[in-house]
């Protein structure tokens, strides 16, 4: 592994978190360093899979099929939730040591969910292996999280056709 391994959040309800740590994701291979890969909240179709599953020093973990909304669940699909999310980050922690990078995109939201514990994530940041860069993305930060980042970028939104009613596009926002 390079580098110092820094923690790098990009967080807010503007458009382009996930376009950003993919950005990093693809510089990272271009520099040759090895990245892991995964999307919590996400299932496996989203556009950009297609294209890191492809690129040489990339490793996309498989996420969950068939994801549905967290609100729009019942408990017992929520619990099953948390049980399959809990599980993936445990792998993942035991996985990553022989990356350069790891992109957890939507770990946040899933923490804000009550999907994965905070104290779980921050208890991975403070032990993640020496040297291993970190990179999160999801909509709010908490005071404990905002204190373990060395990179903090702010996401607002100005202004969205999602607004207006109109629907996401495959390639554009997907």
């Amino acid at each position: 592994m390079r580098g110092t391994g820094r923690v790098h959040i990009y967080y807010g309800y503007g458009k382009g978190k996930t376009t950003a740590a993919i950005g990093a994701t693809v510089r990272a291979a271009g520099a040759g360093l090895k990245v892991l890969f995964y999307q919590f909240l996400k299932d496996n179709s989203s556009s950009e899979r297609a294209i890191l599953e492809e690129m040489p020093n990339v490793t996309c973990l498989p996420g969950k099929e068939h994801v549905k909304f967290y609100t729009q669940m019942n408990g017992e699909e929520k619990k099953e939730y948390r049980r399959y999310y809990t599980k993936a980050l445990d792998e993942i922690v035991k996985f990553c040591s022989g990356f350069d990078v790891l992109v957890l995109d939507e770990i946040l939201d899933a923490v804000a969910l009550g999907v994965i514990s905070e104290q779980k994530v921050l208890s991975f940041i403070d032990h993640k292996p020496r040297g291993l860069e970190l990179v999160l993305t999801g909509h709010d930060i908490s005071e404990e999280m905002r204190a373990r980042g060395h990179y903090i970028t702010y996401f607002e939104k100005e202004k969205h056709p999602y607004d207006l009613g109109i629907i996401a596009r495959e390639g554009i926002e997907y």
